[in-house]
């Protein structure tokens, strides 16, 4: 199943979305208002969230839901993200930087590069507007699988966008931090796809497309196959000597990187889509 967010003034609703038909899973239970709250009473029935969910349809009424009408599919306690795990960013990463031998190490390096990415008052649903920073000349959105965690298992998986400044990390990488952590920096949504849903997340399309001014500067496509490193072991590393919070995030790496010399501007829209999952849209505003 996939499972969505509809915010309606001050009225949070969870919808299980199943083949043709969407249901209101929050009409039946009304404190089940979000991903987390499913995935929680899953975890204490110790079923999975489709099982709990399934039971629940029966009862739920079908909804016509719109795309725009969406929000913020969960809201993670924290957002994590893997770095140099696909070629094609070791090599981007090579170029923008003045110590690209660094990049190559963590590409072939035993461990992986984690980050941490964003709190939830810095991270953006769909339709909401992704951040540019403003002391930055060079700033990209990066296309990524993310991981959907509760008490540290994997329960979903879900669409993201890192965006970055690729200025500011190659100047020097430790200033990671600022490339990465900002307003407005992480984008997610536009649902939760159920981990059985998925099934093998090492098989899936990832395109992004880029438009401006109604003309599309970027447009392509990769699959999850390319990754270097699998789901399970970026997930190992994540916990590993960690206190992973209650709900996390794990983006997985970038998968499409716009040519040298590209920036996003403000006005730009960023649409990025996984396979089984959905269509991430977002705008850009500088902050």
């Amino acid at each position: 199943m996939r499972y969505y967010r509809l915010a309606s003034g001050n009225d949070i609703s969870l919808l299980a979305a199943d083949g043709d038909a969407t249901y209101d899973l929050t009409a039946v239970k009304p404190r089940l208002d979000g991903f987390t709250d499913l995935a929680a009473a899953a975890n204490v029935a110790g079923t999975g969230v489709d099982a709990l969910a399934s039971d629940l349809t029966s009862d739920a009424p079908v909804v016509d839901v719109h795309p725009d009408e969406t929000a913020l599919p969960l809201v993670p306690d924290e957002v994590w993200a893997a770095g140099v795990t696909y070629e094609i960013s070791e090599e981007a990463r090579e170029t923008e930087s003045g110590m690209p031998e660094m990049y190559l190490d963590a590409y072939e390096a035993e461990r992986p590069e984690i980050f941490f990415k964003a709190t939830p008052s810095r991270t953006v649903g769909p339709g909401e507007a992704i951040g540019v920073r403003g002391d930055s000349s060079w700033n990209v959105p990066e296309p990524e699988l993310g991981i959907v965690l509760y008490d540290g298992e994997v329960v979903g998986y879900t669409v993201g966008n890192d965006v970055s400044s690729r200025e500011i990390e190659g100047e020097n990488p430790l200033h990671l931090p600022q490339a990465k952590v900002y307003d407005r920096c992480c984008a997610l949504g536009p649902c939760i796809a159920s981990a059985e849903a998925i099934g093998d997340p090492h098989d899936l399309t990832i395109s992004m497309s880029i438009v401006r001014d109604g003309e599309t500067l970027y447009d392509d496509e990769t699959s999850t196959g390319k990754m270097a490193r699998t789901c399970e072991e970026l997930v190992d590393y994540w916990r590993a000597h960690n206190a992973v919070p209650e709900t996390g995030v794990l983006l997985t790496g970038t998968s499409l990187v716009p040519e040298e010399g590209f920036t996003l501007m403000p006005d730009d829209e960023v649409t990025i889509t996984i396979e089984g999952v959905g269509e991430l849209f977002n705008p850009v505003i500088e902050v």
